[in-house]
């Protein structure tokens, strides 16, 4: 069976599809309107995969309300929702709803979700479990006396999407780093993480599946044509601000530049990561590379679907199409409902 026609169930008995999203009525309009033309993409090229797709378009706390037009047992739901509007760091309570509403789901289930917000969490269970992540240390307050590893890298503990991480992130000694450390604890109010920079290239892992994992070709962050380590990073707006300096200058590699032997190793370190945190149907790891060695910088259980993600251009690489890859999701979480046997992982640290 070919990758532009993935059919577990015969189309008469296959559940008709909810897209659920999330718009916030207080984001500026050019990314209201931005999540609006992404979600008619998703539903156009569900549609030609699919018989019979339906949004639902999250734009309040009234999820339950919002889906109780579905019968669960008709419907499964492609969750492309990252919070509530108006509940921050609200994306785990997603899943929880759907499943206390018996709705089947794409995706990780909520404490999945919880736990990929929790930096310093996910780096002490891929150290307990021997997985290679940049040596770190977090801090509550503005004392890092006992830290002498530079560069150095400062984020914010409790974020996704490179939100706070500026050129300045990168630190060369102590008198920059308390700096950073200050405006990580006093403007975004968490604690900050530091950690050993990994000046080297940097890849973007698309892995999917349950009980057998596969792992999408790697695409490759090319930092070439910044001389300053300092620039060397996937900024806040390298992903969302077109135009910007970082968002023109780095190219996206796919596949990788890699040799068999150090892409089956990398292979070998984000399929371990993905199953060690319990990742479901998908998700998407960043890793980069020194001295031969993959160090996990991030795992995103819940990575966006949009089209021009590197999730979809790596799908595209091993020939899906982007309806047939959004397909292969529902039917990956469909397996899983059906199947008993395949469950997530019993992951060895308890939140």
């Amino acid at each position: 069976m070919g990758p532009s026609s993935t059919t577990l169930l015969c189309e008469d008995r296959r559940p008709g599809v909810l897209l659920l999203h999330n718009v916030d009525p207080l984001w500026p309009q050019k990314d209201i309107l931005d999540a609006l033309s992404q979600a008619r993409t998703i539903l156009e090229a569900l549609s030609e995969n699919l018989p019979t797709v339906r949004e639902v378009r999250v734009e309040d706390q009234l999820l339950a309300m919002r889906l109780s037009a579905f019968d669960p047992k008709e419907w499964i739901v492609l969750n492309w929702c990252e919070e509530i509007p108006g509940l921050e760091r609200s994306e785990h309570l997603v899943p929880m709803i759907l499943e206390t509403l018996g709705f089947r789901y794409t995706g990780s289930p909520g404490d999945v979700l919880a736990l990929s917000w929790e930096k310093t969490a996910i780096k002490t269970l891929l150290t307990k479990m021997g997985i290679p992540t940049p040596a770190w240390k977090t801090f509550e307050v503005p004392d890092q006396h006992d830290w002498h590893v530079f560069p150095a890298i400062v984020k914010p503990a409790r974020e996704h999407c490179s939100i706070g991480l500026t050129p300045q992130s990168v630190v060369m000694d102590m008198g920059e780093l308390r700096r950073q450390v200050e405006r990580v604890i006093e403007e975004l109010k968490q604690p900050a993480l530091v950690e050993d920079f990994i000046d080297g290239p940097e890849f973007h892992v698309t892995l999917w599946g349950n009980g057998g994992v596969e792992v999408l070709p790697p695409a490759e962050m090319d930092f070439g044509c910044f001389q300053d380590p300092r620039e060397r990073l996937c900024t806040f707006d390298s992903k969302f601000e077109p135009g910007s300096r970082h968002y023109e200058a780095i190219q996206v590699r796919i596949p990788a530049r890699l040799s068999e032997e150090q892409k089956g190793e990398l292979e070998k370190v984000v399929r371990s990561a993905y199953i060690a945190v319990g990742c479901r149907d998908y998700a998407r790891l960043d890793v980069r590379m020194r001295d031969g060695v993959f160090y996990v910088l991030d795992v995103n259980p819940n990575p966006d679907l949009a089209a021009d993600t590197t999730m979809a251009l790596c799908a595209g690489q091993m020939g899906y199409s982007y309806g047939a890859m959004l397909a292969k999701l529902i039917d990956l979480a469909l397996e899983r409902n059906r199947d008993p046997i395949v469950a997530a992982p019993e992951r060895a640290l308890s939140r």
